[in-house]
């Protein structure tokens, strides 16, 4: 006995090593599957950006390479330590995300019209919403082109309509048939602007245009056609009877995500006040949509008794809010954001099913994988960015504020948690706010402590019981408290806006600041000391570069219809026109000045078509107008720079006296162009290069 005691305990004491070993061996995979999942989200975005930030498309030879960094990825899962396993699981899911930006992009590619058309356009109304003119803007699929070839025609077309309209009640799913100017969708105003035909290509759109004759009906909509975008009409329209002026377009909006109502006037004041979130059906809107259902139906399930005990009341309450919350997506029309926010009620709501935390980095992570993969292009989107921003710093934060006040009283603390949420969501996304949009509402904290409350306690449940009982004619007192609220939303706003000081311009930072903004916020919250010192050095060097780059000292628009210099007083623009690239100019410049404050600002002589100025030492010609060719002879002299808004022949480009020209010709090659302080130029086409959506023809 003696004897088989000890190999017994020997035995035992392998067995529990042996146990021991496997368990840690365990929590370290899960531990690894766990980070990596954090960082999974950092890696695609960065093959995602590697592949948009590329000055020409990537050949086979790319996609081959990047394929292999994901094979020796899952090669070195087997084979190479777990240190080693996991910067290559970070190669392979950049090479992952390089790859996924590629196949979007020449999935969704689709014919773009390539030369400027007028004509008769006949199509289906996908969807209807107002213009920056504040007009009444169509969106058409299946189009149809006098002397378009059909396998040429665009997939979607968007028309302003410039003509009253009174004639006809537009609706979708309608076909309809209009006189219109139509033109590829416009390249960036400047080298460093807003590319809206990266935005364009992947949302289908092959043409923009306006029309000045009123709309003629063709057909009317097919019963099953269309039918989420005829319910939202109906019901905004149902909205709008109930709740009458701006109020109830905020309501619409809100409800349904129809914002054709909303005049340019209400969006201004929203944004000046920052409380435009709330009618961008996003987190908020599907969280609080989702919250009440599953409040309700638990509350519902409580009241039935004994049954309560028995079922698993959370679970079913969670299937039903999810059910509401795909509904909410499918009527609201399913844009970006809208997508975004529906992932993460998933992602939560499925938690709840599974019995674990409905709220984690590892949920908002997982959502975000999600989004990166299906649409790479959300990267780029101003929303995308502020939304994971906003989620993710309320998720650390909040966490944090809970643990430091736990000893305040309940009365106190939900107060304080509130106040403490809308400062930490608004620290977190102001930077993204300023970049993108180029103004910092300075009141916008005030605004949201006012605003947002009214969204949860008011707004959605009286607007979600107004449509709940329209049909059987209960809803007045529902549609009547929706009033007050959406109209204490716009008071709000207006009151707001309108303070001393609400809103502060600041200049448009390079390309690469948001870049580095993102990339340091989110190494920041998932590395540990060393990584935390890299994470602000970046974040420091974003600063630096958005402090430090000036602003182009001149800018010529894409087809010569404008030119804009800066002086001590701002940019000073050549003529009171051009409001659209020159809004762009003065947004960007951090200039709150209108357009014709600007074009008045002393810098340019000369009357009508020809306006002269003069910059480092050499004149400065802007000529318009149809007469513009005719005085090219009489300005162009050795040093002088012309810029003509017209189209010269080959044979007058070459100025024998030595003057630079730069006409409609030259432009169209280049896109717009600027010069910088020591007479750098840069153009668009230096910019973005050579891809899908710069050229597409190139690529069919």
């Amino acid at each position: 006995m003696s004897e088989v005691l000890p190999q017994d305990h020997m035995a035992a004491a392998r067995v529990s090593w042996l146990g021991i070993w496997a368990a840690g061996r365990a929590v370290r995979l899960m531990h690894a599957y766990a980070e990596i999942l954090l960082w999974a989200p950092l890696a695609l975005a960065s093959g995602i950006g590697a592949w948009f930030a590329l000055l020409s498309e990537p050949g086979p030879s790319a996609y081959i390479l990047a394929a292999g960094l994901m094979v020796c990825a899952l090669a070195a899962r087997r084979r190479l330590p777990m240190v080693a396993w996991f910067p290559a699981a970070f190669l392979g899911l950049m090479a992952l995300g390089f790859c996924m930006a590629g196949l979007r992009a020449h999935l969704v590619q689709a014919p773009v019209l390539s030369f400027r058309y007028y004509g008769t356009v006949e199509g289906r109304v996908l969807g209807l919403d107002r213009s920056a003119a504040d007009q009444p803007r169509l969106l058409l699929d299946q189009v149809r082109l006098d002397r378009v070839a059909p396998e040429a025609l665009p997939g979607r077309v968007r028309v302003s309509l410039h003509a009253a309209q009174g004639h006809l009640d537009l609706r979708p799913g309608q076909r309809v048939m209009l006189t219109a100017h139509l033109m590829p969708p416009p390249p960036p105003a400047a080298p460093e602007a807003f590319d809206f035909r990266r935005i364009a290509f992947f949302q289908g759109l092959g043409a923009v245009g306006y029309s000045r004759v009123p709309v003629m009906l063709i057909a009317p909509p097919q019963a099953a056609d269309l039918l989420a975008n005829r319910l939202r009409d109906r019901l905004s329209q149902l909205i709008r009877a109930r709740v009458p002026g701006q109020a109830g377009a905020i309501a619409s909006a809100i409800l349904t995500g129809d914002r054709s109502a909303l005049s340019q006037e209400t969006n201004e004041v929203m944004r000046n006040a920052n409380i435009y979130h709330v009618v961008a059906i996003s987190g908020l809107h599907v969280g609080l949509v989702t919250g009440l259902v599953f409040g309700f139906v638990r509350f519902c399930l409580a009241a039935l008794g004994r049954p309560a005990l028995l079922w698993p009341a959370r679970k079913i309450a969670a299937v039903v809010a999810l059910l509401a919350a795909t509904f909410y997506l499918w009527l609201s029309g399913g844009q970006v954001s809208t997508q975004r926010a529906w992932v993460m009620a998933a992602v939560m709501l499925g938690a709840v099913l599974c019995d674990r935390r409905a709220l984690s980095l590892r949920n908002v992570a997982l959502a975000a994988i999600v989004i990166l993969l299906v649409t790479p292009e959300a990267l780029l989107n101003p929303g995308f960015q502020l939304s994971f921003a906003a989620t993710t710093a309320l998720i650390v934060g909040l966490g944090a504020w809970t643990r430091h006040t736990k000893r305040l009283p309940k009365l106190i603390r939900a107060p304080l948690g509130f106040a403490a949420s809308s400062l930490i969501a608004g620290l977190a996304t102001a930077p993204l706010t300023a970049a993108t949009f180029h103004r910092v509402a300075d009141y916008g904290l005030v605004a949201n402590l006012l605003a947002v409350p009214a969204m949860g306690l008011i707004i959605m449940p009286a607007g979600l019981i107004a449509l709940a009982l329209a049909p059987f004619g209960l809803a007045a007192p529902a549609f009547w408290v929706l009033g007050l609220g959406t109209g204490w939303l716009l008071g709000v706003a207006d009151m707001v806006a309108g303070w001393p000081g609400s809103v502060t311009a600041v200049k448009a930072p390079p390309e690469q600041v948001v870049a580095l903004m993102g990339g340091g916020a989110m190494l920041f919250v998932l590395s540990r000391r060393t990584g935390r010192v890299l994470a602000l050095a970046l974040l420091c060097l974003a600063a630096l570069r958005w402090s430090a780059s000036p602003r182009p000292a001149l800018i010529v628009a894409p087809e010569a219809e404008q030119v804009g210099l800066m002086t001590p007083q701002g940019r000073a623009l050549s003529r009171d026109g051009a409001g659209f690239v020159a809004g762009v100019w003065l947004d960007a410049d951090g200039d709150v000045a209108p357009v014709s404050e600007a074009a008045a600002r002393p810098a340019w002589a000369g009357e009508g078509g020809v306006r002269v100025a003069h910059w480092q030492g050499r004149d400065l010609v802007h000529l318009t107008g149809k007469a513009a060719p005719d005085h090219l002879a009489s300005y162009c002299h050795a040093g002088a720079l012309i810029v003509i808004a017209a189209a010269l022949p080959q044979t007058r480009q070459a100025a024998p006296e030595a003057c630079t020209i730069w006409d409609r010709t030259r432009l169209a090659q280049t896109g717009a162009v600027s010069w910088d302080q020591a007479g750098s130029l840069t153009t668009v086409s230096d910019r973005v290069g050579r891809r899908l959506w710069t050229a597409p023809e190139a690529f069919q």
